[in-house]
């Protein structure tokens, strides 16, 4: 439509227009090395014209992984925003008929990604894209997934309806906090784990006397998972959450004297949770504590509690990018799921099994 609206002088970080073609990406990739890559061999894409991918801003150093892995190009975007905040969005390539997925996991800042996705989605499909891929390596909102309390939404059912409403045909996730939430969308939803890396790290490590902890019981069934594949008995902290983001830990229930402990958890967010796990695990007699993670979220007094804390180490994958300081934090190692990502895309694409990848 001809309209005299301008961006904003101050475009957001992957403003692509003034790139070169050749390029193929956004300006936010990050430069080579700034990430860790796959430690598996990519698979070379079937050059497949009508296979794109593009992103957002959130992650586009992830993206740039994903699309390295497969011998894609990044597809170019324009994405920019107005004086008073409004995100702008344009496709610069042809995707009529395409097959397009779009990288974008809602992390900081949560909703200004949340939106900057779904408006990449509408454009999508009002250039006729075939099919609209959401490629969400970290899930906003899943924590608010039930009402817990008296007239209090379910926000991550609410998500789901929106972005298929934006127009969405998949979705292709890592780690959902409660595996329950495929069902709140009414799309096909491919559910990843992270745990295929996280074990093959650990694995290589040969950690003495090991023991799998799961930080509560939720997340049991994941430890167990993970504890099989590692050929390793489990224990269970038992906390209780006394309000947002504050929890109290109460007692460990199972051996873990002269162990080597690893806690197994989906997200970090302020690592209150974490540290007085590990003082717990450690306080029972454990020899050391190591924790690792899908999702860094790392938000508020994370990265101080972590340091101060007895924790040898924390294994987190890139679904979310570390902040500068995070990146400084010498006990945070980061492993890529970009290979995990980039396979499933293909899979997806070829119309052939995703289950493969769960072992």
């Amino acid at each position: 439509m001809d309209t005299a609206v301008k961006p904003s002088e101050t475009p957001l970080a992957t403003e692509a227009a003034a790139q070169p073609a050749a390029e193929a990406g956004t300006a936010a990739v990050a430069k080579p090395g700034e990430q860790p890559k796959s430690d598996k061999k990519p698979v070379p894409a079937r050059r497949d014209d009508k296979l794109r991918i593009f992103c957002g801003t959130s992650n586009p150093a992830l993206a740039k992984e994903v699309c390295d892995f497969l011998g894609l190009p990044l597809g170019q975007t324009f994405l920019t925003q107005f004086s008073d905040g409004e995100i702008y969005v344009q496709i610069l390539e042809n995707v009529r008929g395409a097959d397009v997925f779009v990288i974008q996991p809602t992390c900081d800042p949560v909703s200004h990604n949340l939106m900057q996705l779904l408006l990449i989605i509408d454009a999508l499909k009002r250039a006729s894209a075939r099919r609209i891929t959401v490629v969400m390596p970290y899930f906003g909102y899943a924590r608010q997934d039930r009402k817990d309390k008296p007239r209090v939404p379910i926000s991550s059912k609410l998500v789901a309806d929106i972005l298929t409403t934006a127009g969405a045909n998949r979705a292709l996730v890592v780690d959902l906090h409660a595996p329950q939430i495929q069902g709140f969308f009414n799309i096909p939803v491919d559910h990843l784990f992270a745990s295929p890396v996280l074990v093959d790290h650990f694995r290589k490590r040969q950690l003495p006397n090991l023991t799998v902890v799961s930080p509560d019981a939720g997340g049991v069934e994941r430890a167990r998972f993970f504890a099989k594949k590692m050929d390793a008995p489990i224990a269970i902290v038992d906390k209780r959450r006394t309000e947002i983001n504050v929890t109290e830990v109460m007692h460990v229930i199972g051996d873990v004297r002269d162990r080597t402990c690893v806690i197994l958890d989906d997200i970090v967010d302020t690592a209150g949770t974490l540290v007085k796990t590990v003082q717990a695990l450690l306080d029972n007699g454990a020899r050391d504590v190591y924790a690792c993670a899908s999702h860094p979220v790392l938000s508020g007094p994370a990265l101080e509690r972590i340091s101060k804390s007895n924790l040898k180490e924390l294994v987190v994958t890139n679904t979310i990018p570390l902040t500068e300081a995070g990146q400084k934090e010498p006990k945070i190692k980061v492993l890529t799921i970009a290979g995990l990502i980039g396979r499933a895309i293909q899979s997806i694409h070829d119309e052939t099994s995703v289950s493969k990848l769960f072992n």
